[in-house]
């Protein structure tokens, strides 16, 4: 198997006006080193309002970005792996999971529970790798209750509230999705109210606008909070 560096080796560098070169050892070291300090990005948003595209995106755009595998009780649809897609169990063992306080957060969704392992995060951060939870506001609100008591949790944790920019824009979206009948969607509205007061529990606020901006948006917020003073590291003067 070949070392970090020496895959990193092979990585060309852009010069300032030149042609492509090979990086120098500095840059290797640079280029090499571990994530310290590892995010865990909590991502809360009213339904219709492009979270699970944003996380998508974010995935896509992020190599050292990853999400956590969530546990569910509803049967697997085809195609879905166990472990891969969702860690699959049966209620009376989901049940017990609750009971021995595994979960960082879990919910029930139209009669089946949902639920985030804390040693799935914590395994993916320890491992150097930036995490990323797309949760309602209620699981966002446990997830920070459970950070105050973990400070490995505290210190990782980011969360972000994306928000739609009126709620006129947000029924158009839901009407577009073609998912809900009418009642269902003015009982969508009417729970979108109620997160959206919750915004003010949340590290920022988005206010979405279009894909590649809501994405732009991310990226920046996720860049200033490594350089973050609580998170940022010094290099090694010799």
């Amino acid at each position: 198997m070949q070392s970090a560096s020496s895959n990193l080796a092979d990585v060309p560098v852009q010069g300032r006006s030149g042609p492509e070169r090979k990086p120098s050892p500095l840059e290797l070291k640079t280029m090499a080193a571990p994530n310290p300090n590892p995010l865990l990005v909590v991502i809360s948003a009213p339904s219709g309002t492009g979270k699970t595209t944003l996380c998508e995106q974010l995935l896509k755009a992020r190599p050292n970005l990853t999400r956590a595998i969530t546990c569910t009780t509803r049967d697997p649809r085809p195609g879905e792996r166990d472990g891969v897609d969702y860690y699959f169990l049966d209620a009376a063992t989901f049940l017990k999971r609750v009971q021995a306080g595994n979960f960082l957060e879990h919910a029930t969704v139209h009669g089946n529970s949902y639920g985030t392992l804390k040693s799935e995060v914590l395994g993916k951060l320890r491992q150097g790798k930036d995490v990323i939870l797309n949760v309602d506001v209620q699981g966002a609100a446990t997830i920070r209750e459970e950070s105050k008591e973990d400070h490995e949790l505290g210190r990782a944790l980011l969360t972000v509230f994306l928000t739609p920019p009126s709620i006129e824009v947000l029924e158009q979206r839901l009407k577009k999705r073609g998912l809900d009948p009418g009642p269902a969607i003015q009982k969508r509205l009417s729970v979108a109210r109620q997160e959206i007061a919750q915004w003010k529990h949340f590290d920022y606020l988005i206010v979405s606008s279009s894909i590649q901006e809501d994405v732009r948006r991310m990226e920046a917020i996720l860049e200033a909070e490594k350089m973050r003073q609580s998170r940022a590291q010094l290099p090694t003067y010799e």
